[in-house]
């Protein structure tokens, strides 16, 4: 048994799909600063506001690497950031047939499922809002956490057939 046959084609539309929405909610962070009357497409109603949510304080760092360091410290970039760094190496280490990037692959996904569990719960509990965009990141996390597992064991059968 190899790779899933569909398992590239997948991660490849995961990870351009999180990036997509990452540079997107980045793109309305700025704007909103720049701009505090700014709209945004994801900004539905009241409580269906991306740009409330971007411009919170759970929009950077997870809103805990202010109590760390200071609000506008460039340790604590806006979530957005984040999730470009972490969609980008999904889809450079998901080349990789090693045994290692498998690894990473999977622990870097149960982080941001974790992360992404939290920060739906500030959404929900805390902000009272639901973001179309954050919700979309959530899923997209979920899916590659899914991706990862089949990609590893793929790894492993592979590499004790090889011995």
């Amino acid at each position: 048994m190899g790779f899933p046959k569909w398992e590239r084609k997948v991660r490849m539309f995961l990870c351009l799909f999180g990036l997509v929405l990452s540079v997107y909610a980045l793109h309305v962070e700025v704007s909103r600063e720049r701009n505090p009357d700014y709209r945004a497409l994801c900004d539905l109603g009241e409580s269906v506001s991306c740009s409330r949510v971007f411009t919170s304080r759970w929009g950077r760092g997870f809103g805990l690497v202010q109590y760390f360091v200071a609000k506008d410290s460039p340790l604590n970039q806006p979530n957005s950031v984040l999730g470009i760094i972490f969609y980008t190496l999904q889809m450079g280490l998901g080349l990789s047939v090693s045994k290692k990037a498998a690894a990473f692959l999977v622990f870097s996904s149960w982080v941001s499922v974790a992360g992404s569990l939290y920060l739906a719960s500030i959404l929900a509990f805390v902000l009272g809002d639901f973001c179309m965009v954050c919700v979309s990141t959530y899923i997209v996390n979920f899916a590659l956490l899914y991706t990862n597992l089949k990609r590893r064991r793929a790894v492993q059968e592979i590499k004790e057939k090889a011995r």
